[in-house]
C-alpha cells in the first residue's frame, strides 16, 4: 500500500503527465487508484486496475463506492498476466505495485504490447530491495540500498528482523535484483531508480526507439 507522501507523489507526476488513460497492476485497498482519480480530473483519465486477491478486490470496490471512482475506474480480476493480455490501446502512467516476483514479467508484456505510449512512463513501487548476500559487497559493486519498509534484510544489519521473515523479504529482494538488472540491460527503454520510499523505479521508451503504435 502507497503511503499518504507516495501518493502525494503520484498525484504530482500525474498532474505534470495529463494522462488520458492510467494502468495500475496491483489495486490492493484502492488508495493508488484514487490518488490517480484525484489527480486526472482536467483530463477525466480511465483508470484500468488489477487484482488477485479477494480479500483487496472486496476492500477496493468498498473505496470506490465510497469516494465515488467507478464513473472513471475499471476493476479487472484474476492473475495479472492473464489481465495484461486482454488490454488494448495505450496507457500514459503505469504503476506496478503487485508480487515482486512478477515485475520483470509484467512490464516485459507491457514493452511487448506496446501498452506505454510513446511519451508515456511506468512507475514501480519497492525498487530498491536488494538480497542481503549483497550489503557487504564492495561499495564499487553495491547494487541497491537493502530495505524492506525500514527493516533491512541483512543479518548483520537488522539482527531484530525475525527469522521467520527474513526468508521472504531475501526472496523479494532477489527478484527485485533480478528486475532492476532487467531494466538496465533492455535496449528498449530508460530507467532511473530513485531512492524514495521503498524504491521507485521509473522507466520509459529510449529516445530515438522504433516505436510502432499498435491498434
Amino acid at each position: 500500500m502507497s503511503s499518504p507522501l507516495q501518493g502525494a507523489t503520484m498525484k504530482f507526476l500525474a498532474e505534470w503527465q495529463q494522462p488520458k488513460r492510467v494502468l495500475e497492476i496491483g489495486c490492493f485497498t484502492g488508495y493508488s487508484a484514487l490518488a490517480w482519480y484525484e489527480s486526472t480530473v482536467s483530463t477525466q483519465a480511465e483508470i484500468i486496475t488489477l487484482e488477485l486477491d479477494p480479500k483487496m478486490i472486496t476492500a477496493s470496490r468498498r473505496t470506490f463506492d465510497t469516494y465515488k471512482l467507478n464513473d472513471r475506474v475499471k476493476l479487472m480480476e484474476g492473475p495479472a498476466q492473464q489481465s495484461i493480455e486482454k488490454l488494448t490501446g495505450q496507457f500514459d502512467i503505469i504503476f506496478v505495485d503487485a508480487n515482486k516476483e512478477g515485475y520483470e514479467g509484467y512490464v516485459k508484456q507491457i514493452l511487448d504490447k506496446k501498452l506505454l505510449s510513446p511519451r508515456g512512463f511506468i512507475m514501480c513501487d519497492n525498487g530498491t530491495f536488494v538480497a542481503s548476500d549483497g550489503f557487504h559487497a564492495n561499495l564499487a559493486d553495491v547494487q541497491g540500498i537493502v530495505f524492506a519498509r525500514g527493516m533491512t534484510i541483512s543479518t548483520q544489519a537488522n539482527p531484530e528482523l525475525p527469522a521467520k521473515v527474513r526468508p521472504y523479504w531475501t526472496e523479494n529482494g532477489k527478484a527485485l535484483r533480478n528486475f532492476n538488472n532487467f531494466c538496465k540491460n533492455d535496449a528498449r527503454i530508460d530507467s532511473v531508480l530513485l531512492p524514495l520510499y521503498d524504491g521507485v523505479t521509473l522507466i520509459k521508451w529510449k529516445n530515438g526507439h522504433n516505436f510502432v503504435r499498435l491498434n
